[in-house]
């Protein structure tokens, strides 16, 4: 995906809810002899029909769910499908922890906070270094800021990209 704009990314949210498990876009009924894209086609269709072309056609989007975004499931697919479906961010009250740290080995940004007064629809403005969201029907929140180091890894686009650019993990003061 390449480096990551962390302030002020900006896209349409797209809520989705409680509890989504990496099944619901990145099931492995799609992945037996099925392209990576194929499955990007088709993510989340059991969930929100066609959610994959609007993202693509507003040209990115955030993602706004609830409770244990990501659940379920190590598979680093579920961030690289997200990632071809031009997902710029994801904001939830929390995540499945393996899908959290493979967010941040593969360079997606996420953010955790109350997402309740998120609408669907809604322009939302991220700040993924400050961790402040607006959005344009007036909300604003403030979500738990993700560490220096872990930002460093976001935007460079994930671990492997970092360890390229600094193979002896040093981080920029």
């Amino acid at each position: 995906m390449g480096v990551m704009n962390l302030h002020d990314t900006s896209a349409i949210a797209y809520v989705l809810g409680d509890d989504i498990n990496t099944d619901l876009h990145c099931s492995s009924k799609y992945l037996t002899g099925k392209s990576v894209e194929y499955v990007a086609s088709v993510a989340f269709n059991e969930l929100s029909p066609n959610l994959s072309k609007r993202i693509l056609e507003s040209r990115g989007g955030i993602l706004i769910a609830g409770e244990n975004f990501g659940i379920n499931s190590s598979r680093e697919q579920a961030v690289h499908i997200l990632l071809m479906m031009q997902v710029k961010g994801i904001i939830a009250n929390s995540f499945g922890r393996q899908f959290f740290r493979n967010a941040i080995n593969n360079g997606l940004p996420i953010l955790e906070c109350d997402t309740s007064l998120i609408k669907e629809g809604d322009t939302v403005t991220v700040n993924f270094e400050s961790g402040v969201v607006q959005t344009s029907s007036g909300v604003h929140l403030q979500a738990q800021a993700l560490p220096a180091e872990i930002l460093s890894l976001i935007q460079a686009g994930g671990l492997i990209p970092f360890l390229k650019n600094n193979p002896d993990w040093s981080f920029a003061k």
